[in-house]
């Protein structure tokens, strides 16, 4: 399949181009939807053929013996990162989210703290904050047009009662692959704090060319008070099989995930497990290579067209799909520069706040779309701030 099909995804309940229209002041039928976090690719052959298979069988049971889906896991953690992962370490969640919020869960109780570098994954506050917990924001800082961490400033703000770090590698959205040394500063302020840390992987494959991701589980002195997530979801378009891996090599927090796991009857279906299984293979991984050339393709076409306007500046990115976008130059207040890009281009795209603090000039835009839609983006992005030019 070309990258450069554009597949119809409109009336198929798709929330990123279905809810469009009731969410953003934009049109449902001209509107280009940027938003969500998925992609307008279809999932590799590998995949499809996995699910055409159970499809021809006909018979959708409960799923047995997932030995081949956790054996494709080691494989591919392996292969791709360089990162030996026991088979038995692994838990199985509906999706990332829904790992975020079995961690809160499991390993926090009501009104603790839980430690966020914003701005960040909306999700991540929405799961923390409904579930009675207190968010606790430090603040990412700009040095040299991208993010950093200070840690000074983070020792100071803790009171005491934050019990878990909640970590974004790479960061979504402002796109960095956070260096060894910055996760090694990470792992040293979760144990001064006696923080659990949680380190949400979901776009560990989804890294641009020229940069080199580091899963957190390869720093070391971390293992007594680390869980990963990882999953097949972002890096191969299939949302919608809401399958994760919580993945905890520790055996007293292993223990406590598990009970969790059992208390609340948590079982993945079987379509995610047999997508995952087929994703993470030889296959998936040539699918892989080449979506990523794809996606840096786009990538430069969108920040050269939004770094040309007055005003506007596309973080250097280093991984994901997901531009973030500072209007803060334009002088411009957030609704008018909002307004530009819903109203005058017509293009959907998350808009900053919900990220948290330090979000507030900005938008997120998806550019993982066949580029005939970003180069038709950028076109009207000119166009509907034209007058700075």
């Amino acid at each position: 399949m070309s990258f450069d099909t554009i597949i119809e995804r409109r009336g198929s309940h798709c929330s990123k181009w279905d809810a469009m229209s009731q969410l953003f002041d934009v049109p449902s039928d001209t509107g280009i939807a940027m938003w969500v976090a998925d992609m307008d690719f279809q999932a590799p052959q590998v995949i499809q053929q996995a699910v055409q298979r159970m499809v021809d069988h006909g018979i959708f049971g409960y799923f047995g013996d997932d030995s081949n889906y956790r054996a494709a896991i080691c494989w591919w953690m392996q292969n791709r990162h360089g990162w030996t992962v026991d088979p038995n370490h692994i838990f199985s969640t509906h999706g990332l989210v829904n790992g975020t919020a079995m961690c809160v869960d499991a390993f926090t109780t009501p009104s603790d703290g839980v430690v966020l570098f914003t701005p960040v994954y909306h999700a991540f506050a929405k799961v923390i904050k409904a579930s009675g917990r207190e968010v606790v924001e430090c603040g990412l800082v700009q040095k040299d047009g991208r993010y950093q961490m200070d840690f000074d400033i983070y020792d100071a703000q803790m009171t005491g009662n934050e019990k878990m770090l909640i970590l974004c590698s790479p960061h979504n959205p402002g796109g960095r692959v956070w260096t060894r040394e910055e996760l090694q500063q990470v792992a040293d302020f979760a144990k001064r704090h006696d923080l659990l840390l949680v380190s949400d992987e979901i776009h560990h494959d989804l890294v641009l060319p020229g940069h080199k991701h580091t899963v957190m589980a390869k720093i070391d002195g971390i293992e007594d008070r680390l869980v990963m997530m990882t999953a097949t979801t972002k890096t191969f378009n299939i949302a919608g099989s809401h399958v994760g891996n919580v993945i905890i090599a520790d055996p007293d927090l292993r223990a406590k995930f598990a009970a969790r796991m059992m208390a609340l009857g948590l079982s993945p279906n079987s379509f995610g497990l047999f997508m995952a299984t087929a994703a993470y293979s030889p296959e998936g991984a040539a699918w892989v290579d080449d979506l990523i050339q794809y996606l840096d393709g786009n990538r430069k076409l969108f920040d050269e067209t939004v770094n040309a306007i007055p005003g506007l500046k596309s973080m250097p990115l280093e991984a994901t799909y997901l531009a973030w976008v500072d209007f803060d130059g334009t002088g411009m207040s957030r609704d008018e520069f909002t307004k530009r890009v819903e109203q005058g281009a017509g293009i959907a795209a998350n808009h900053g706040p919900t990220f948290g603090k330090g979000g507030e000039s900005f938008l997120r835009f998806n550019f993982a779309t066949p580029r005939a839609r970003i180069e038709e983006a950028c076109a009207r992005l000119t166009q509907a701030f034209s007058d700075l030019q």
